[in-house]
């Protein structure tokens, strides 16, 4: 049903609010306006600021609009990471980069699992809080802008996307563990309205200790 609703729409439009600490958050932020296209990797951001956020992967660039117009670009924004570390500071554009992908990503979901030159193996299942998890190995290509080349995602019984893990390129490849306990079904298709990312430990359990970024997609309508 997801994939059938999905095929149909043009793009995805919600409100997102990250939070969380790290280079891309803050301690709290209010829902931005987002739009994400269905078909392509495109999307657009619109931050409380009145800040507006575009990235398109064809054309690998990312254009931040101030309040009063003025625009700036950053051309393949993910070279813009080489050499950087867990400490390093990001600019505004490759923070609001790092927002806009991962966004599209969240809002789009496994329907990406159709683009081109996407490949998937599933491997052993995976069992935790006594539930029995389906998992796919799901690697992409260049011309998607992932976390990681290759995620692994996690179905639970009834078939929803529970949980993926990745070690973000430009983030240090640090291990996480991302957790969607909360969903919603829009115009047939059913779309994650809760993130919660953790670290992820050597035997693949998250540590809940620390809920390093938190996302919540509020109002989403499919057009």
């Amino acid at each position: 049903m997801n994939r059938r609703r999905f095929l149909g729409a043009a793009a995805v439009a919600a409100g997102a609010s990250l939070a969380g600490g790290g280079p891309a958050g803050s301690a709290a932020a209010a829902a931005e306006p987002a739009g994400a296209d269905v078909h392509r990797q495109h999307i657009r951001l619109t931050q409380p600021s009145g800040r507006v956020i575009t990235f398109d992967k064809h054309e690998d660039l990312l254009t931040v609009t101030q309040p009063d117009g003025s625009v700036a670009c950053l051309a393949h924004p993910r070279a813009s990471f080489d050499g950087f570390t867990a400490a390093s500071q990001w600019s505004v554009a490759q923070a609001g980069y790092f927002r806009a992908y991962a966004t599209w990503l969240y809002l789009i979901e496994a329907f990406v699992f159709t683009y081109p030159g996407v490949e998937i193996t599933e491997i052993e299942p995976w069992i935790e809080n006594g539930e029995t998890w389906r998992v796919l190995d799901v690697t992409f290509p260049p011309t998607i802008d992932t976390h990681s080349t290759t995620q692994r995602y996690y179905f639970d019984a009834a078939g929803f996307m529970v949980r993926l893990d990745y070690e973000p390129v430009i983030n240090a490849s640090l291990p996480t563990a991302h957790y969607q306990p909360e969903r919603a079904a829009v115009d047939g298709a059913v779309i994650t309205t809760e993130h919660e990312i953790f670290s992820r430990n050597a035997d693949r359990t998250p540590d809940r200790s620390l809920v390093r970024i938190s996302l919540n997609v509020t109002g989403i309508t499919l057009r």
